[in-house]
């Protein structure tokens, strides 16, 4: 199955819901802080209950990397209104917080797309979400007051699952973890899902909110956290990454169905694929061989050139390793193709204005890669005054001001990439055309 879509009946996006840093709960307020290109990333935050003292002082032990005061933090990951989703309070805190915003997410989505939440449910109505452990709460395996609510609230499985229980869903419905391409590889299992008659409507995307340090002290021991506290993709300043917390889903369906229904299109999804890296270096590395080869297989599942692409969202992390081997990956394709016709292709990670979000990821970059084409306008990378060695001369380039963005034949046409740590690689190209209803 290589998740492309007959031109006749595409699968197409008709609504958006996502959480952010700095405070953002809806599609416009994303994109306002891009085109301001503002930087959401904040100390880290003092009502967790974390060892902050631990962090801080983790760089002077032997072996270890500094862990800087930053991140990318959901203001609201501790609110929630369990009265309104019909769950019990008690039930609520038991509840891993990744489920709690996937439920207000969700909701949200399907709003954005003009359908009422309370009606959405039924056999017609799949979920596929993207999410990582995050070592929220007590062990089940010591007796607590939580027990009995413990092993429903923090299952991976539940995330998913909570939406849809929640909306009364039977289509469908499941949590996937391929690393931090989880979400983007819940959009190509909802696409398949649409495809072959799974279902109608899927809610498809991903959440990350962090239950615990785990991930600041993981890197710090591999020394892959940025020095500076900011994330630098494509930048030769780049020293390592910043996680994030964030959430985003998309509510896809049939264009004919889209129509028959009255909702608007906000983007045409032409081709997603995955695929694996295989053998050969350590596993946690980024396969550039995988990746050229995933790109391939997607423009041709989509029908599109490269040099139709005019703006690739790539995963960028601002790692000294991830980052020079997939812009090798996209100067040999993309970059190629549009510097063979005197053309530069724009290059960009939303992860430097958020951070890495983590299961997020890939649908947060869906997210941009949208709200760019359906407002004709490409937004700046941050921190990338110093390019990376590779983009001068590869048919790439940086954006460092918001501009227009014209469209050819009609369509404009965007790709977006997102890697696990595992070896998963997934890759979508999405088209935004001339005259649909943008609302």
């Amino acid at each position: 199955m290589t998740g492309s879509v007959t031109a006749a009946d595409r699968v197409v996006v008709v609504g958006i819901g996502v959480e952010a840093p700095g405070g953002i709960t809806t599609p416009a307020g994303l994109w306002s802080a891009l085109t301001d290109g503002a930087d959401m990333v904040g100390p880290m935050p003092d009502d967790r209950g974390w060892d902050l003292e631990l962090l801080r002082t983790l760089g002077e032990r032997d072996g270890w990397g500094a862990v800087p005061d930053a991140g990318g933090f959901l203001d609201g990951a501790a609110l929630f209104d369990p009265a309104f989703f019909g769950i019990t309070p008690r039930e609520a805190v038991a509840m891993d917080p990744q489920q709690r915003v996937a439920l207000r997410v969700a909701w949200r989505a399907l709003e954005h797309a003009g359908i009422d939440p309370a009606r959405a449910g039924g056999p017609g109505t799949a979920c596929f979400l993207g999410a990582l452990i995050n070592d929220y709460g007590p062990s089940m395996a010591v007796p607590n007051e939580h027990n009995g609510y413990l092993l429903g609230g923090t299952s991976l499985s539940a995330i998913a699952g909570r939406v849809s229980h929640c909306l009364g869903a039977t289509g469908p419905s499941m949590t996937v973890d391929t690393g931090c391409a989880a979400s983007l590889t819940a959009v190509h299992l909802a696409v398949n899902a649409l495809r072959l008659g799974e279902c109608e409507l899927a809610l498809a995307g991903g959440v990350t909110v962090m239950g615990s340090e785990m991930m600041f002290v993981e890197f710090a021991r591999n020394g892959a956290l940025s020095a500076t506290g900011r994330c630098r993709p494509y930048s030769a300043c780049s020293t390592g990454t910043v996680w994030s917390e964030g959430a985003g889903v998309v509510v896809l369906e049939r264009e004919s169905r889209a129509a028959e229904h009255g909702h608007r299109v906000l983007g045409h999804v032409l081709a997603v694929t995955t695929n694996h890296n295989g053998g050969g270096s350590a596993m946690t590395v980024p396969g550039e061989a995988g990746q050229r080869q995933l790109v391939g297989r997607t423009l041709a599942a989509a029908g599109v050139a490269p040099e139709a692409v005019g703006l690739v969202e790539g995963h960028g992390t601002g790692t000294r390793v991830g980052d020079p081997i997939e812009l090798s990956a996209l100067a040999a394709t993309y970059g190629a193709a549009a510097a063979g016709h005197g053309r530069r292709t724009s290059l960009g990670s939303v992860k430097s204005n958020l951070g890495h979000t983590q299961a997020a990821a890939g649908v947060m970059g869906l997210v941009k890669a949208l709200l760019c084409g359906r407002h004709g306008r490409i937004v700046p990378t941050l921190f990338d005054d110093e390019p990376a060695d590779g983009i001068d001369g590869s048919g790439l380039e940086l954006p460092d001001r918001t501009a227009p963005w014209d469209p050819v034949d009609g369509w404009r046409r965007a790709a977006v990439s997102a890697f696990g740590i595992g070896g998963s690689n997934t890759h979508a190209i999405v088209g935004m055309r001339e005259g649909d209803d943008h609302g």
